[in-house]
Parts: C-alpha cells; structure tokens; sequence
C-alpha cells in the first residue's frame, strides 16, 4: 500500500499484498489458527463483506506462496479501524505482525486517515503488548455493540 493501495510490497522475506479470492481458504484456515474465529462470526462471510468495500485495505502476507499474515482494515471519514490481524502461530515474533500493520497504517495515511482505533479481546494481554509496542494506548471509552446480521449457522 505504499504508491498505491494496490500495490505489492515487499518487506525483508514477506510479500504484503491485497487479498485476492483465491486466498480465502488459507485465510480462513490462518484466523482459525490464530483464535480469531467465533461461532458469530462467519469468516467467510466478513471476506465476502470486505470485498466490496475497501478491499484494497484488506492485505495478506506471503512466504514462499504460504499465507503467513493477515490485517483487515477499513477508514470511515473520521477514524479507520483494524480487525482480522493475522500471524502464523509457528512464524510470530518475526517482525511479520508489525511489518503489515505498518503497512495498513501507510495505506491509511495515503487516503487522509488520522487516526487507527482497533479492539482487542481484554483478557489477551499478548496482544495488547504488541500493539503497545507499535505506540497504541488504551483509551478511555467503552466498546458497544449491537449485532444487527447474525451469521451463526
């Protein structure tokens, strides 16, 4: 997402590049094994969603082919949000995680973003240290929700 939102890049070993259809299956299969999955939530149906709407902020990485990491973002006019953050469990503490967020967070700059929220699961301390470690805080606000599709099957 450096010259344009499409484009490919290369960062050290991984190529970080927007999602294509043929993906899915890998994608699927990586957000499963990372944890991201919930019975209300049908991955394949938010890759449908995704698909017609910014689909150039939606980005894998790859090695050697492999789909290895993941980042779903989306900007709204006020705030852009990431969702569907993505590392291989066997490749993490590579640099792969920060690598494609720094690349969502360039993407979202080049379309007049000023500010990334994203929502973390409270209790994965892991994961709240990372995203510490890239520069974000805790805010002061509640996270409230309302489904208004469900997909449980």
């Amino acid at each position: 997402m450096t010259g344009s939102a499409a484009d490919a890049v290369q960062d050290g070993w991984m190529l970080i590049r927007p999602f294509a259809p043929t993906d899915t299956d890998a994608v699927v299969a990586l957000w499963t094994a990372s944890g991201l999955v919930r019975p209300w939530n049908d991955p394949r149906r938010d890759i449908e969603r995704k698909s017609t709407i910014q689909p150039e902020l939606f980005l894998v990485g790859e090695i050697d082919g492999a789909v290895v990491a993941t980042a779903m973002a989306g900007y709204d006019g006020h705030r852009g949000s990431v969702y569907y953050l993505a590392v291989d469990p066997a490749r993490r503490r590579q640099g792969l995680g920060r690598a494609i967020m720094t690349e969502v967070e360039r993407g979202l700059v080049a379309i007049g973003c000023p500010k990334l929220n994203l929502m973390v699961r409270s209790d994965n301390r892991g994961v709240i240290a990372f995203y510490r470690g890239l520069g974000y805080g805790e805010e002061q606000s509640a996270s409230l929700g309302k489904r208004l599709i469900l997909d449980e099957s």
